[in-house]
């Protein structure tokens, strides 16, 4: 391991380590650059055929800020951040990106021939995928299937399938979010217990949208509970084939 990876590998472990769910922030506020280089990093995230399915809404209007809170059931850690980002997901943002990609790969220059083929083919199988394969039609065929082989469950086919299918994307996003913060000392709380109906009619989300995580930005408070840090071991989780 050269000095540069050893750096490298230090400085993650570090980051990996600091990260933690902070349910609980102080009043310090958050430079709005610091906000505007997250997200810029989330969108450097990986997604399934980089059709990024998601979008980060920053909420910076204080009534707004605070009717999300509500909506997250009053968690402290919604309560008291200094930011909040809601990420939604929905096969039509995913369509979207496709047709901006497949502009971007016609029009590039430097793309050789063979690479142009490729993501035309790759992003018409996504196109019926996403279009006619996210029809609820294929729901009762899916939900047949998924029983016989319940590793069919997770097909992004179908409404369900392809909405499960955008949240499952978003989350890479979000978990860039959280480390990327780490990094400049800002702390982080990923929330999955709020009401994605108020959400969504809070934020005028088209219908077909999802919520999969809410995350609250701040710095932890003198206070807030940080407890020994428990885990599986990896034993435990890791299988070897």
């Amino acid at each position: 391991m050269t000095q540069i990876t050893q750096q490298n590998w230090s400085a993650f472990q570090t980051l990996n380590r600091h990260r933690r769910a902070i349910r609980k922030f102080n009043t310090t506020s958050i430079a709005e650059e610091d906000i505007q280089e997250l997200l810029a990093e989330a969108m450097l995230a990986p997604s399934s055929g980089n059709l990024q399915p998601y979008q980060l809404h920053w909420i910076r209007s204080t009534e707004v800020k605070a009717e999300i809170a509500k909506a997250c059931h009053g968690q402290q850690a919604a309560s008291t951040a200094a930011e909040i980002v809601v990420i939604s997901a929905s096969a039509a943002i995913a369509k979207h990106t496709a047709a901006e990609q497949l502009a971007y790969v016609e029009a590039s220059t430097t793309l050789e021939s063979k690479s142009k083929v490729y993501y035309r083919k790759q992003l018409g199988m996504f196109n019926k995928v996403l279009g006619v394969g996210a029809s609820a039609i294929w729901m009762p065929l899916i939900y047949i299937a998924s029983l016989i082989h319940p590793s069919l469950s997770l097909l992004p086919v179908g409404s369900i399938g392809s909405r499960n299918w955008a949240a499952r994307n978003a989350i890479f996003s979000a978990h860039t979010i959280m480390l990327a913060a780490a990094s400049k000392g800002i702390d982080s709380c990923p929330m999955e217990g709020f009401s994605a109906s108020k959400i969504a009619k809070l934020l005028n989300l088209p219908r077909g949208t999802v919520v999969p995580i809410v995350i609250a930005l701040g710095y932890r408070a003198a206070d807030a509970r940080i407890e020994t840090q428990w885990r599986r071991k990896l034993s435990d989780a890791l299988i070897t084939h």
